[in-house]
């Protein structure tokens, strides 16, 4: 990954949401010791305390446990909380995005979900 300094997104969210891909691609399990702060640090030449930032956002949001003395390890169902997260988050936000641009465009009910059935037909490789 890398990480992108013109964002505006906060360099600790990006590694954040990095560590999070890891885990839903399966690179990183369920209860495998996370990458240190330090080993972020280099791995993205970055301050280790923006890396502790990005971590620490997972562990609020109950993803990480810590192991005193050993560092940071996924939790058991980290994935499935990810992937909620995720949809009652962003695809919910995206959503409402959508459907008020589309009020805003004339767009009916009908012609959006033609419109969704669409894209998705494309990325499927449906006709």
């Amino acid at each position: 990954m890398v990480l992108n300094h013109y964002s505006s997104k906060p360099i600790y969210v990006q590694i954040a949401e990095w560590l999070e891909t890891e885990i839903l691609n399966g690179s990183i399990k369920a209860n495998e010791k996370m990458y240190s702060q330090y080993q972020l640090a280099d791995l993205f030449n970055i301050n280790p305390a923006t890396a502790a930032k990005g971590i620490n956002i997972l562990a609020n949001y109950d993803v990480l446990y810590k192991k005193r003395g050993l560092g940071m390890f996924v939790e058991e169902h980290a994935k499935e909380q990810i992937l909620l997260r995720r949809k009652n988050e962003n695809l919910l936000r995206m959503v409402r995005e959508l459907v008020q641009e589309a009020e805003h465009l004339n767009v009916d009910e009908k012609e959006l979900i033609q419109m969704i059935e669409n894209v998705r037909g494309e990325r499927w490789g449906k006709s």
